[in-house]
């Protein structure tokens, strides 16, 4: 039986949207060049600042009655 990798042998790399380091995972092995976000909610803020042009911070100062 071949040896595990070890963690910090594995390749990683930083979400678009979050920024925050992943770690290849065997369920993206096919698919690890095309992996850009962390999770869905880094997909799906990242979708819906292409079609607003906003961020969340935006969103946040507009909903704030000062």
């Amino acid at each position: 039986m071949p040896k595990m990798k070890k963690k910090s042998d594995l390749p990683s790399k930083l979400c678009r949207e979050c920024q925050k380091p992943m770690v290849w995972r065997k369920a993206w092995a096919r698919t690890w060049d095309q992996v850009l976000y962390c999770s869905d909610r880094c997909q799906k803020e990242a979708s819906r600042k292409r079609h607003d042009g906003t961020t969340q911070a935006d969103r946040t100062t507009r909903a704030s009655p000062n």
